[in-house]
């Protein structure tokens, strides 16, 4: 094992989200890779345990490999904060932002970064003459998705106007709103970032390719017919801009320790527009951090490692000043 002692981890994975599949498989990745560098590392289910046995087990810090809701949107950063619990990934305010779609773009759209143009729908029957309005503002065809979730679940693309209604009604089975946003047409590529504040730092750009564009649920975990390219193949200059524009977009959400940031570059004049940023990324066989961070010379334990080394708390010193008052 590296110098690096984290004491007793517990790698939080399942949970009760609709991503608990593939957090089981994320998070078994990083236990075994964790004990095979040597740290006393210790599954742990939020789906089947009380959080507070972690402070009863003693444990000295989390990895998280929670994947959507009560895992990557805040909820469970703020009760390992009141148990004093470091760990992985970004804090309450940064996950809980990055997990909500429709605030993430309000937010990276006040800092001038580019994001596709967007409706928000509420979660029931709209009529026909509204629906209609949706597709005169942001064109065929478009792209329906719950603002909550990740890994493509409740995701259609509308490419007639008689689509967008079951497309609704799918998203609305998952989330209170639906957000509606304008397709980009061209490359879907993905750059994953490590680090905090000035010292973040972006890994090479991932360039996926998938039949017909259907980067799925099915498609993202399951099968093999996905391409992807890293080294990416874009020219130098894109690939820069795309670093760019992710550092920029992880920094205003105020993220930390790691994440991914999706794209599209529109085939049409090159320009990236920001999808969405995922605070705790998928390291599954089939994720696209591990494959990044390969490309750059950094294996899946030392990766793992890299990010265990960053856990923290967003009021590590709030104990210690309360103390202190008089």
């Amino acid at each position: 094992m590296s110098q690096f002692d984290p004491g007793k981890v517990a790698v939080l994975m399942g949970g009760a989200s609709a991503e608990r599949e593939v957090s089981l498989m994320s998070g078994q990745g990083v236990l075994q890779a964790l004990r095979s560098l040597g740290v006393d590392a210790h599954a742990f289910d939020p789906a089947e345990r009380d959080l507070a046995e972690l402070r009863r087990d003693g444990f000295a810090r989390c990895f998280i490999a929670l994947h959507g809701r009560f895992g990557e949107d805040g909820t469970v950063q703020g009760a390992l904060e009141m148990l004093g619990l470091p760990y992985t990934g970004s804090g309450v305010m940064a996950s809980s932002i990055a997990m909500d779609k429709v605030m993430t773009k309000r937010l990276w759209q006040a800092q001038g970064l580019p994001t596709p143009a967007h409706v928000v729908l509420p979660g029931e029957v709209l009529p026909t003459d509204q629906l209609g309005a949706v597709c005169r503002q942001l064109g065929l065809p478009l792209i329906v998705k719950p603002p909550h979730e990740g890994s493509s679940i409740g995701v259609s693309k509308v490419t007639q106007s008689d689509q967008l209604a079951p497309a609704v009604q799918l998203a609305a089975g998952y989330d209170a709103e639906v957000l509606c946003e304008a397709f980009i047409e061209g490359d879907e590529v993905t750059c994953p970032v490590l680090g905090s504040g000035a010292q973040a730092h972006t890994l090479p750009v991932v360039r996926i390719q998938a039949p017909q564009g259907a980067y799925d649920y099915q498609n993202k975990y399951f099968t093999d017919v996905v391409k992807y390219h890293c080294p990416s193949g874009l020219p130098a200059a894109e690939e820069a801009e795309i670093s760019r524009i992710v550092l920029a977009a992880y920094r205003a959400l105020g993220c930390r320790g790691w994440g991914r940031a999706d794209l599209m570059i529109r085939a049409s004049d090159r320009q990236p527009f920001l999808l969405e940023i995922n605070t705790s990324p998928g390291m599954t066989s089939h994720s696209l951090v591990p494959m990044s961070a390969r490309a750059a010379g950094i294996d899946y334990p030392a990766l793992c490692m890299a990010v265990l080394a960053q856990a923290t708390l967003d009021y590590a010193r709030a104990p210690a000043a309360v103390g202190a008052m008089p």
